[in-house]
């Protein structure tokens, strides 16, 4: 491994904690100008659309077997769960709130790693889950306050994307990415199909197929596109350095999307908010950082004392 590689993995996560509150900013200004049904239907056949000729050139479904295409199936109702719920979330709160609820997920992914995984939790990572759920109930609390049971929307994203994360681990090393994320679109896209015919015959507001026009197309498009390639950015990212050394960089998103929200919508999280938000943050970064040396005590452990030496080729801070 060459040594630039770690930092060619930074910047790609970095280019996604860039992007990724942008797209959400345009998905907050759609909120008014379609229905959500339409909204998650273009979003993933959009995102079928632009990975299918990477898919096909590369020829990427060729190692998929039909056991692989059941977990993509489950990942897929999940993110749609959670990309819908997104969607309902910021037609009714701040941008930068919206965001800083669902960063729960962190918390929730260790607790469904530990109940469904048996994966090791210790005292330490769990008082941590119970501090960021504190910094989150922080964020809540004013914006239930402003407009009721909507300020719950993102904590149904946070439990829906930690599903997601779930599933996802069990095929991310048996099926490339891109085809992962191809097949999801296209799944998504075929089953909300007959729904948004049924909804228009019906006369159902939130599932009654259209084509947006004007901005809301523009919108549309330029949303599929920057969520697209946000998490493809994601994606790549984990093929430079390892998750340890990214997971940080993650919340670097949190003090964009304040800015963002800022600059597109003059929002600001008021004092109480702004306080969770350090919260969840410090919480999260904890157990990041705490991941990060049991790993490396494990490796060491495991490891005769002169092979326990950082990976080649890169300096001793980004030995995972």
């Amino acid at each position: 491994m060459s040594q630039d590689r770690p930092y060619i993995g930074i910047l790609l996560m970095l280019g996604f904690s860039l992007l990724a509150p942008i797209g959400d900013a345009m998905v907050k200004l759609l909120g008014d100008l379609i229905a959500v049904g339409v909204f998650i239907f273009y979003r993933f056949a959009i995102q079928s659309v632009l990975l299918a000729p990477l898919v096909w050139r590369g020829r990427l479904l060729a190692a998929c077997k039909p056991g692989h295409f059941g977990l993509i199936f489950l990942r897929t109702l999940f993110h749609m769960v959670g990309i819908g719920a997104m969607f309902m979330a910021l037609r009714y709160l701040p941008l930068a709130d919206a965001i800083a609820i669902a960063f729960v997920m962190p918390f929730l992914q260790l607790i469904l790693g530990k109940v469904f995984l048996n994966e090791e939790v210790g005292m330490h990572r769990i008082a941590a889950c119970c501090v960021g759920f504190v910094g989150t109930l922080l964020v809540i609390q004013p914006s239930f306050v402003a407009v009721g049971l909507p300020a719950l929307w993102p904590l149904l994203v946070a439990v829906a994307f930690s599903l997601f994360m779930l599933v996802g681990r069990q095929i991310a090393q048996q099926v490339d990415p891109v085809a992962i994320q191809m097949s999801s679109g296209a799944m998504a896209a075929l089953l909300l199909l007959p729904l948004l015919l049924l909804g228009r015959a019906q006369g159902w507001e939130a599932f009654s197929l259209a084509l947006p026009q004007g901005t809301a197309l523009s919108l549309m498009l330029a949303a599929g596109v920057i969520g697209t390639l946000a998490h493809l950015l994601m994606t790549w990212s984990l093929r430079f350095a390892p998750s340890a050394t990214l997971a940080p960089l993650s919340y670097v998103e949190l003090p964009v999307t304040t800015l963002v929200g800022f600059a597109v919508f003059g929002d600001l999280p008021n004092t109480l908010a702004a306080i969770g938000i350090v919260v969840t943050v410090s919480a999260g970064l904890y157990i990041v950082f705490r991941e990060r040396a049991s790993h490396r005590a494990a490796l060491r452990a495991r490891l005769p004392h002169s092979q326990a030496q950082p990976e080649a080729g890169l300096p001793a801070s980004w030995d995972p």
